[in-house]
């Protein structure tokens, strides 16, 4: 794959009864946080923001924490937007309504 720049979001949605599904979300929050890429955390979702590389890596890192620290269950849901001529930004999607 290219290296410009993609957009995807994560939402991370437990399906555990072990403990609150915000201390989890509130885990995947932090791998985001570690992995130095650009993110922006929502009320539903977060954005990531990187080379295809990097925001695939982020998220198999998420999952992979997620399981190993006993995760019961959980749904990953993704979106990924990529664009084959070059960069595409939040920012480039989003300015035009702050």
């Amino acid at each position: 794959m290219h290296n410009y720049i993609v957009n995807a979001s994560i939402q991370i949605l437990p399906v555990v009864q072990d403990r609150h599904p915000y201390e989890w979300v509130d885990e995947a929050i932090e791998i985001i946080k570690q992995s130095g890429i650009k993110y922006e955390v929502g009320p539903f979702a977060t954005v990531l923001e990187g080379t295809y590389e990097e925001v695939l890596k982020v998220i198999d890192d998420v999952n992979e924490r997620l399981f190993l620290r006993g995760c019961n269950e959980w749904i990953s849901n993704l979106q990924l937007q990529i664009r084959s001529s070059g960069d595409i930004t939040g920012d480039e999607k989003t300015t035009k309504h702050r």
